[in-house]
């Protein structure tokens, strides 16, 4: 039950649709406006509902009280993001108006306002003397714009009207119950009768018959003593949508003001071909544009599939033609021309109907003075043979006789389908013109007027919808085969709620399986799961998790082999299993992100071409080859080392290599043994440790979990097979491998003074230190730009994924920056950064690492990287861009010698890699980081953050005994440890060591 109680706290906003529109079958609300928002969630077509709404909702209600809005859909409007309207003290009712000129006023409504700001009347299309008596200082005019507001009270009053004769009969109830419908403006009505300058007699009077006389004394009773106020929004701007054609073309083409929240653009959620053949000032909007379309300035094409070649002059007005439409447009002069196609139903009977009228033509005008086609009616009659006859009944008076009432828009015919060309051949009679007009004439033909009821709404929504998908397919091949960094999400989105899924999941499986590209196929499975993501609508668990379910291996096992196409259809083909529910849906986007995973690893490892692999002397059977490494800080541009990230956008990573309280904390060591066996031996947390964990491998099966992360000695046996050592898969066993080529097997020792989940680069590192070993021992030697080459090959097979920032890192001495290009093959270079002669030693004295105690628990972080790069998510994209540039500006900064400007670098990479992976600041540590603030210069967490270790670059030198007080006096940290770091100039290195390790 509406009671006076409903609206005390209610916020409402009323739209009204208004009435029928020449240019848009679903009327002025739903006409399409030339606008992209990259921003939203879901990509849609923009309409001036849509503007309106947001206008309303973020612009003019802000700050208002409780009430009633009141808005027209039958003008564009743009106000300032701040419209700044005084809501103190407020009471009554609000009309909101736009300042224009008093040209324009003069066919509109405006308002006179006395020194308070109350509305004393409201002038419609009135004298030049009325209109100057409502202009302000600067000589615009207030123009009455559509939008009203009526508080609690005045909407409790205006509510209680409906109820009371003769108003109960402007609504259904009233006209549920018999009573004849009476209609009232709500400007010339409703609201005037609040205006000061208004006696009562003078408003009843002015009501035309008696019942609106009646209606008006109620209206006058009820609300007359509420106060009409008037705001004036400067910088806003309004734009009545006229019946007029230049008008509506203009509206399209011209950019809106300063103050407007929309961007116009010249081609708007459409497909162009040859987007060059658009001239600047013309617009395109929903459309799909093949082959050389040319659109001339001033011209406007929406919900068009038109094929080219095609000649589009100025000043025209398409919409609503389908492909077959383009043959009969071909060399048919089209030059200030409005050609629409509609949707209409004669009862259950859908069809097609194309009108054609001229830019200048006017609906209302009486045909001795009108114009039809920009030409006056008898020139018209004279050029086709038509006769006033055909158009307009004998009874029908010549005052009345007007393009509006004209039968000219061919609806049926007995015999013949009718086209396009059957309205085409009004613009260039001559050829055929006996045929075409005695065609013309037996068909049923209907007027405008008579047309607009018939109009089938929903048929024409649905084609647009139809259009927007289909051009929405050709975004995605164009974005994906163009390597755009658009983000196809917001389509996805769309696609899922508006049932078009399949339609892009089918253009995607056919992008993905002929690209021929494994890069461009990879993000094209990614958006696979996206869309699969969005359909499950966030049920269904983790996007993140396992993907080696049984049924997809056979498609895994086509991509690994190399056969993309044929893996692509065999992962179509499986993924229609697993479309029944949110919980299958999620599982099937997993496996498509693993999927995805298989190509980028294929991409990755094109990189194993820049290692080269020289011959050295073997060392005798029992002597040791040992490795020490030191440990990395990344100092700016971490993940954009990472794969794909670092081929499709391309990296730079400044990373330092340290010692850890005064060692290399990582190190392997590697020594031939009598045996044809793989000892595989993970020691403690020095050389000298007891072993943790052993394992012994005899036979090539042994190794065959060596691509599972988590398997016992994954990463040994990966080296072993990375370095070539032993040729896996193989028809020849394991010991006779091993005896043929090096008369016996391998010992492999591996330690870490580090803590699982540093941060600092262990995992990589350490392989780096095994395969460097590795290869010694077998009588090989192998660069350092090798070994970072062999390291990312390694950890693309042993499915880690993972960048090369860590092996560069803690394989190349010093301070340095590794840079890879937007390219396959992946190439990494590292550039030495020269530093002030003191400043390594600055550096020393001011650099200190955290131990936070804390263990990173996130092992989906890279997953969500990945999805997150792969969406092209613009904060993402931004984000790849700042860190690049970040790292530049570091190595820069450090060049320098500039401390200041190296922490903020630090901070300001840590800000980066949070927007990278949210989540990756524990709580403590954010306590961590603040109570250190004021005595450092920058900070920052190690590797992908979520824990391990924080360092730190502090103002004074050598602080580790005044930040262990502080951390100490600081609450909730837990049990941190800080140790000292200095930067490690020689590197790692290789010895020989003989049979005895003391």
């Amino acid at each position: 039950v509406v009671t006076a109680d409903v609206l005390r706290e209610a916020r409402i906003l009323i739209l009204h649709m208004g009435r029928d529109f020449s240019f848009d079958d679903c009327g002025r609300a739903f006409t399409c406006l030339p606008v992209e928002e990259p921003g939203a969630p879901a990509e849609a077509l923009v309409c001036n509902l849509d503007s309106l709404l947001g206008t309303m909702t973020y612009r003019l209600c802000v700050g208002s009280p409780p009430g009633v809005w009141v808005c027209s859909t039958d003008m564009l409007l743009t106000v300032p993001s701040a419209p700044g309207i005084d809501w103190d003290g407020f009471q009554g009712v609000k009309v909101i108006a736009v300042p224009g000129s008093q040209v324009y006023a003069r066919n509109h409504g405006v308002y006179l306002t006395d020194e308070q700001g109350l509305v004393h009347d409201i002038i419609y299309k009135g004298t030049e003397a009325q209109i100057q008596q409502c202009a302000g200082p600067d000589g615009t005019v207030p123009l009455v714009c559509g939008v009203v507001f009526f508080s609690s009270d005045a909407a409790e009053q205006l509510l209680a009207t409906h109820v009371i004769p003769p108003l109960d009969a402007c609504t259904y109830m009233g006209l549920d119950s018999g009573a004849p419908p009476i209609q009232l403006s709500l400007f010339f009505d409703v609201v005037l009768c609040m205006a000061g300058g208004m006696t009562e007699e003078d408003f009843v009077k002015g009501g035309g018959d008696a019942r609106v006389r009646s209606a008006r004394s109620v209206l006058w009773t009820a609300l007359r003593a509420f106060p009409l106020s008037m705001a004036c929004i400067p910088d806003a701007s309004y734009d009545y949508m006229t019946p007029s054609a230049s008008d509506h073309i203009r509206s399209l083409t011209l950019l809106p003001g300063s103050a407007s929240h929309l961007r116009f653009c010249k081609t708007a959620h459409s497909h162009v071909d040859q987007p060059c053949l658009l001239e600047d000032g013309s617009s395109v909007t929903n459309c799909l544009l093949e082959g050389a379309v040319q659109l001339a300035a001033g011209s406007v094409i929406q919900h068009c599939h038109l094929q080219g070649p095609l000649e589009i002059g100025p000043g025209c007005l398409l919409s609503g033609l389908a492909a077959g439409s383009s043959a009969a447009l071909r060399g048919c002069p089209l030059r200030n021309i409005v050609l629409q196609g509609h949707h209409v139903r004669l009862r259950d009977l859908p069809c097609r109907v194309f009108t054609l009228t001229g830019r200048l033509d006017d609906w209302q005008s009486p045909a001795e003075e009108a114009t039809y086609l920009n030409l006056p009616w008898a020139e018209f009659f004279d050029r086709t043979g038509i006769r006033e006859g055909d158009l307009w009944d004998a009874e029908t008076p010549r005052r009345s006789r007007c393009l509006l009432s004209a039968r000219l828009f061919p609806v049926l015919h007995a015999c013949e389908a009718l086209g396009l060309e059957d309205v085409l051949w009004l613009l260039a009679p001559a050829a055929a013109a006996g045929e075409r007009l005695a065609r013309w004439r037996t068909a049923w033909r209907m007027s405008w007027q008579e047309l607009l009821p018939c109009l089938d709404k929903a048929a024409e929504l649905g084609a647009r919808r139809a259009l927007f998908f289909l051009q929405g397919q050709r975004k995605v091949q164009r974005v994906l085969l163009g390597r755009w960094d658009s983000s196809l999400l917001p389509l996805a989105r769309s696609a899922v709620h508006e049932g078009y899924h399949e339609a892009v999941l089918g253009t995607l499986d056919e992008v993905a399986s002929t690209a021929g590209d494994a890069g461009i196929a990879a993000r094209a499975l990614a958006c696979i799961a996206e869309v699969l993501g969005c359909m499950a609508q966030g049920e269904g668990g983790l996007r993140s998790g396992p993907a080696a379910n049984r049924e997809w291996a056979s498609a895994f096992g086509r991509l690994e082999s190399g056969d993309i196409a044929g893996g692509v259809q065999e992962l179509a083909a499986e993924r229609q299993k697993w479309m029944s529910g949110p919980a299958l849906l999620v599982r099937a986007a997993r496996h498509y992100e693993g999927a995805e995973q298989i190509l980028v690893r294929q991409a990755v490892m094109s990189s194993c071409q820049f290692v080269t692999v020289g011959q050295a002397e073997l060392p005798p059977l029992g002597h040791w080859v040992q490795v020490a490494c030191p440990a990395r800080l990344d100092l700016s541009g971490g993940w954009s080392d990472t794969p794909p990230i670092t081929y499709e956008h391309g990296g730079a990573v400044v990373d330092v290599a340290v010692l850890v309280d005064g060692c290399r904390p990582i190190g392997a060591r590697v020594r031939r043994i009598s045996e044809p066996e793989l000892r595989l031996v993970s020691l403690g947390r020095t050389p000298r440790s007891e072993a943790v964990a052993e394992l012994v491998c005899r036979e090539l099966e042994h190794l065959q979990d060596y691509c599972q992360p988590h398997a016992p000695g994954a990463l040994l046996k990966a080296a072993f097979i990375c370095t070539c050592v032993v040729q896996f898969p193989s028809q020849k066993p394991l010991q006779a491998q091993l005896m043929e080529s090096f008369g016996g097997g391998f010992e492999v020792h591996t330690w870490s003074k580090l803590p699982h989940g540093s941060g600092l680069g262990t995992s990589s590192i350490l392989a780096g230190a095994v395969m460097a070993s590795l290869y010694r021992a077998a009588g090989k030697a192998a660069s350092t730009e090798s070994l970072i080459h062999a390291v990312l090959h390694l950890e693309q097979r042993l499915t880690t994924g993972g960048g090369w920032q860590d092996q560069v890192g803690g394989l190349v001495p010093g301070i340095k920056i590794g840079r890879s290009k937007a390219q396959l093959p992946l190439r990494v270079e590292v550039e030495k950064i020269p530093v002030p002669d003191d400043f390594t030693q600055t550096l020393n004295d001011h650099l200190l690492l955290v131990y936070t105690g804390k263990t990173r628990l996130a092992r989906n972080l890279l997953q969500d990287v990945v999805r997150n790069w792969y969406a092209r998510l613009p904060s993402t994209v931004q984000n790849a861009d700042a860190l690049v540039s970040n790292a530049e500006e570091c190595a820069q900064a450090l060049r320098q010698g500039n401390l200041p400007l190296v922490g903020k670098c630090l901070d300001r990479y840590w800000q980066q890699k949070k927007c990278m992976a949210p989540g990756c600041e524990p709580l403590a540590v954010g306590r961590m980081m603040d109570a250190l603030r004021p005595y450092i210069y920058g900070q920052c967490l190690a590797g992908a953050g979520g824990g391990g270790f924080l360092y730190v670059l502090t103002k004074a030198p050598q602080q580790k005994e005044a930040l262990h007080q502080i951390l100490a006096k600081t609450e909730g940290l837990g049990n941190f440890s800080i140790h000292s770091v200095a930067v490690d100039m020689d590197g790692f290195s290789v010895e020989v060591a003989g049979c005895d390790l003391k």
